[in-house]
């Protein structure tokens, strides 16, 4: 009887852990009724290029992050309980090799990843034109996204700018980015808010030698000397005037080269003499390793993207280094710089369309930018991003410059750009820096034959 009873009393006290447990875990549940946007059904299949699919920890900020994963099944599963999103993520470094074999094959429906991939894909047929979706969908606004990545970006827009293949996701953050503590230590002005070309170079003239307080080396600039985008030398010709040419990238065999302009060679000028000023590491895009961080030695850093700074300050709330790093517009007479910008796109042969759209949709609404902003600091695209910290300067800045943004013939989506001009400009900065720069005139004539060549093969 005894042993009986003990055996209740054990049931009765399980059964009363039961009952707690679940009213301690109810409490934690939304205390709103989330509401189904659409009963559409389907199965999508969406691949993302380096997206965190699972909860874990971020190396930098030892802060613990919710995956891509996570995401679509508290925020948009709720939202859409007849879609079934199949997620898979492709490293960046296979990206482009990854995601292009998925397309060949059809398997995949929806893409995250790099503008210049996009634009390579819609112009081989691989992509779905989203023209259709955005005029028939009321509840789409395009107006949430900033005007000049929407508007203009290679990496949403079909060549000749009539077609919407992509949703912008992420910025890339470019601005102009100086260190205020050594600009007092050499008593050099700060940075004007839309600093010139000659401006960083009479400024970084005069920091690089040796610290009249510290007595250490100070090198006065430093930007990615072999460079893929060519983000620096792309501002570069917004300052100068130097567009490169005339003509459009759907209609290559018709562009008017201009590469040996008077403007092309000052932009070549201003990259002969700045190539000076960095240290030597910065052609094989090194030696900025301390930018960010008490121990600095770098005056100005061009296309910097704050992800340093932000880190150490995430990390460490009280170790706010935004004061002395600080942020500027790019280059361009309107603040302008080369934005990188990594879309949504759809496959051309996408199985559930419908439901595809309302994916890529969700991934780049205002929802899904807060949690990837909030979660691993990467940049909205959105005209209003008002969950971005108040000190996130490189972020706003960034925002400024993607809002004034213009697209030319000088842009990786352009394939003679990637192919021949990177390395060509690329070259010169090497050269240059070791005290070998080659005539400007002559190396521009021969890029400009070389570009007059592609044009005919095409």
């Amino acid at each position: 009887m005894k042993r009986k009873m003990a055996f209740l009393m054990v049931a009765l006290f399980v059964l009363l852990l039961a009952a707690c447990s679940n009213d301690s875990s109810s409490s934690d549940e939304p205390q709103e009724d989330i509401e189904v946007v659409s009963e559409i059904e389907g199965t999508v299949r969406v691949a993302v290029a380096g997206f965190q699919l699972e909860d874990g920890i971020d190396p930098i900020t030892a802060i613990e992050n919710k995956g891509l994963q996570t995401f679509v099944d508290e925020y948009f599963q709720p939202r859409y309980p007849n879609i079934t999103i199949e997620l898979t993520q492709v490293p960046w470094e296979n990206a482009q090799a990854g995601q292009t074999a998925m397309l060949q094959s059809g398997d995949v429906d929806v893409l995250y990843t790099g503008g210049a991939f996009a634009t390579q894909w819609y112009q081989q047929g691989l992509l779905r034109d989203l023209d259709d979706f955005i005029e028939e969908d009321e509840d789409f606004d395009p107006s949430i996204y900033l005007s000049g990545v929407w508007d203009t970006s290679y990496s949403v827009k079909s060549p000749d700018g009539e077609h919407q293949f992509g949703i912008p996701a992420i910025l890339g953050r470019r601005v102009v980015s100086f260190d205020s503590e050594l600009f007092n230590q050499w008593g050099v002005e700060p940075l004007s808010e839309n600093p010139t070309p000659e401006e960083i170079l009479e400024k970084a003239a005069q920091m690089t030698g040796e610290n009249p307080e510290t007595g250490e080396m100070n090198y006065g600039l430093w930007f990615d000397g072999a460079s893929l985008n060519l983000s620096v030398f792309v501002a570069l010709t917004h300052a100068f005037g130097a567009t490169g040419g005339e003509g459009t990238l759907d209609d290559p065999a018709n562009i008017e080269w201009d590469l040996n302009s008077p403007e092309m060679v000052e932009v070549f000028e201003w990259l002969e003499e700045a190539a000076q000023y960095p240290p030597s590491d910065f052609i094989n895009t090194q030696g900025n390793e301390n930018y960010g961080l008490e121990s600095n030695n770098i005056g100005i850093f061009l296309d910097y993207d704050g992800a340093t700074v932000m880190a150490e300050a995430r990390a460490d709330e009280g170790n706010d280094l935004t004061e002395r790093f600080e942020a500027r517009l790019n280059l361009g007479p309107e603040g302008e710089g080369w934005v990188a910008v990594d879309p949504y796109v759809m496959a051309a042969n996408a199985q559930d369309e419908e439901a595809a759209w309302e994916v890529l949709k969700f991934f780049t609404s205002y929802e899904a930018q807060k949690f990837n902003y909030e979660q691993y600091t990467n940049t909205p695209t959105l005209t209003d991003p008002d969950f971005v910290s108040d000190s996130d300067i490189y972020m706003q800045k960034a925002a400024e410059i993607a809002e004034v943004a213009t697209s030319t013939l000088m842009d990786e989506a352009n394939p003679f750009f990637g192919s021949e001009m990177a390395p060509a400009v690329n070259g010169f900065v090497s050269e240059a820096h070791n005290g070998n720069a080659p005539d400007i005139q002559s190396y521009l004539d021969d890029l400009q034959e070389r570009a007059e060549r592609w044009s005919a093969n095409q």
